[in-house]
């Protein structure tokens, strides 16, 4: 059975990967309508596409990334709305601050508690259906994400547009900073080789095979050439052995070491606009 492939389908896989029109329509046609099968398809063709990541939401909004009193644990919030003129409002950022402090207060553990909690006498849930009333834009909380650790440190970049959370084995403030600066710019997939998804790494083999025969290269070099590939694609993807970006000639793992023997990056979580 064949799929309608509409203009704008064709328009989403175009704003997502950068191809051109006429491969997004060949992309799209080629695995059947489905969005995720057409990057991977593009990918293949050996164009520069950029793997999804989730921690894109809404296009516009307001997020906070705050830890409780003692570091032990953090919380981002995202609560996304439809224009950056709301999003940029004084009255809009303290309103999504308001419920991150709520979260914080009640030791908040997912979205769906936080909607059930109460501030001045009213439910979140309740709260954002008022402002959505009051403002006429979808406001919705889009993502919430929680890191417990030894210690805990947030970051916030560009205008609440992006939130970062690093569990860390032990207390080491100015090292949890550079380290969610580093996770805000390089934004990796995991903490290491070992973090990585087995089906991710396997998806990963399978493009960097298919763009080296379509390379023209013979089907007995493509194992090799491809391992190589995913050396570099876990170095370029995984927190520990990326470059540390104040320090290029060291990984963000030497780094670590040189702070502390035993400090350790126990998990991150890192949540933008789209």
């Amino acid at each position: 059975m064949s799929v309608t492939i509409t203009a704008a389908d064709i328009n989403k896989l175009r704003q997502a990967t950068g191809a051109g029109m006429l491969d997004c329509r060949k992309a799209l046609t080629e695995s059947n309508g489905d969005f995720e099968a057409a990057i991977d398809w593009l990918r293949k063709q050996g164009q520069k596409v950029a793997a999804k990541r989730s921690d894109r939401e809404a296009k516009e909004g307001v997020i906070i990334a705050q830890t409780t009193a003692g570091n032990k644990s953090g919380m981002v919030l995202c609560v996304s709305c439809e224009t950056d003129f709301v999003s940029k409002n004084a009255d809009f950022v303290a309103f999504v601050q308001s419920i991150a402090d709520a979260a914080i207060a009640n030791d908040v553990k997912s979205a769906e508690e936080l909607s059930e909690v109460v501030i001045n006498g009213a439910k979140v849930a309740d709260m954002i259906n008022d402002k959505l009333a009051a403002i006429g834009e979808k406001i919705a909380i889009t993502k919430f994400e929680r890191v417990d650790a030894a210690y805990v440190a947030s970051y916030i970049h560009g205008a609440n547009r992006m939130g970062v959370l690093v569990g860390l084995t032990t207390e080491a403030a100015e090292a949890g900073k550079d380290v969610a600066m580093q996770i805000a710019a390089m934004n990796p997939l995991a903490v290491d080789e070992t973090s990585v998804a087995p089906e991710t790494i396997a998806r990963e083999k399978e493009i960097a095979i298919e763009q080296i025969k379509a390379e023209g290269k013979p089907a007995e070099m493509a194992e090799k050439i491809a391992a190589g590939k995913i050396n570099k694609f876990l170095k370029d993807n995984t927190l520990m052995a990326q470059p540390f970006v104040k320090d290029n000639s060291k990984s963000v793992a030497d780094y670590l070491k040189g702070v502390a023997a035993d400090l350790k990056v126990t998990e991150f979580k890192r949540v933008a606009l789209g």
